[in-house]
């Protein structure tokens, strides 16, 4: 699903990923590991098109199309899905109204006609009721007053919603109490397919207790310097990075 090859990027000038090379196939989910500074961030603002992340070199296949290629919003329509860290808010916009334009935008692409608003509705109970959302969340502004926990359900309502192959998340147990990361854990759980691939990334082991990863890859310098299994947080937690 996603070939990274040789993939050197800059931010400001000042050159953050070296050689990075990564393959993510249909279904599995990859956690990326490594101490504050170490790149980790710049891989999932890169695949989500950040202009203020500076293309050195490097090749990156999404779906055997060219990602780099593609401008943020072509990218989104075309099945990837970041998961920010910190979600910004949106004063004056309904959650319910913002979900209900990005589906439209989806469904636009895909060749198909808006969705009315009684069968949006009828979606929104649907989905909010399985990742155990109220729907009075959706009367208020977008992320606006939201706890860490609700931001990050929300996030993973959009994930619902939109249906994507691809899903980045970056750091999605900052900001979180063992309540809300468990629950927002599960709500990952319930979304993982065949068809659907995950890019963990995180500082602590604690995330991948309720998300079991198929593959850590621990970061350092910009690069992958080790690869294993579940083991391999396990082995961090207990010794650190050094």
């Amino acid at each position: 699903m996603l070939d990274i090859k040789n993939l050197n990027v800059s931010v400001e000038d000042k050159q953050i990923l070296r050689d990075l090379s990564l393959k993510v196939g249909s279904g599995e989910v990859h956690a990326i590991m490594g101490p504050n500074g170490s790149g980790k961030s710049t891989i999932a603002h890169t695949l989500a098109g950040n202009p203020n992340y500076e293309i050195i070199s490097g090749d990156v296949n999404f779906n055997e199309k060219d990602l780099l290629e593609m401008d943020p919003s072509e990218r989104s329509l075309s099945g990837l899905f970041l998961a920010f860290q910190y979600p910004i808010e949106l004063p004056g916009v309904t959650n319910a109204s913002y979900l209900k334009q990005i589906v439209n935008v989806h469904r636009k692409h895909r060749g198909e006609n808006p969705i009315e608003a009684g069968d949006f509705l009828k979606l929104l109970k649907e989905k909010s009721s399985i990742l155990n959302i109220p729907m009075d969340m959706h009367s208020r502004f977008v992320n606006a007053g939201f706890s860490g926990g609700e931001k990050k359900k929300n996030e993973v309502l959009q994930l619902d919603l939109l249906n994507p192959n691809l899903v980045i998340m970056d750091e999605t147990d900052s900001g979180l109490d063992v309540d809300a990361l468990k629950s927002t854990s599960e709500a990952v759980n319930q979304l993982r397919s065949s068809n659907r691939s995950f890019i963990i990334i995180t500082h602590y082991l604690r995330l991948l207790e309720y998300i079991e990863p198929d593959f850590v890859h621990v970061f350092q310098d910009g690069s992958i310097v080790e690869s294993g299994d579940k083991s391999l947080a396990n082995r961090i937690d207990k010794e650190g990075y050094a």
